[in-house]
């Protein structure tokens, strides 16, 4: 099994900035892809930013230019830099991460399985 462990949320004032960390842990052979996703209250879950390994980022046109994806490899990790933050940023940020349990899933790019983090909060208000 895989968890997801999301840090760094908390309340934070217009304009200001704040690094999320995620950890995966577990059974991973190779990690194809972790992102970030929010939820705010009353609305669907949307993906933030995303970066796939080997093929780059890509980020929800709401933040480009304001939040940057980085992963670390060697300890399985992604972080989330988000900076210029708005009101209307405010929402539970989601870890997400899509992983190959085993060698041979990984060769043969099959069986890739979804995982999420418990959710850390991000609150923009002054």
């Amino acid at each position: 099994q895989v968890q997801l462990v999301e840090s760094g949320g908390g309340l934070v004032q217009p304009g200001g900035s704040l690094t999320l960390s995620c950890a995966a842990t577990g059974k991973i052979f190779s990690i194809y892809a972790m992102g970030w996703y929010r939820q705010a209250p009353g609305k669907q879950r949307e993906l933030v930013a995303s970066i796939v390994t080997g093929s780059g980022t890509a980020y929800s046109d709401s933040v480009k230019g304001r939040f940057s994806i980085s992963r670390d490899n060697a300890k399985d990790m992604v972080y989330l830099q988000m900076n210029n933050l708005k009101p209307e940023d405010t929402a539970v940020f989601y870890c997400n991460a899509q992983i190959y349990g085993t060698y041979l899933d990984y060769v043969e790019d099959v069986n890739q399985v979804t995982y999420w983090g418990q959710g850390t909060q991000v609150t923009v208000s002054s």
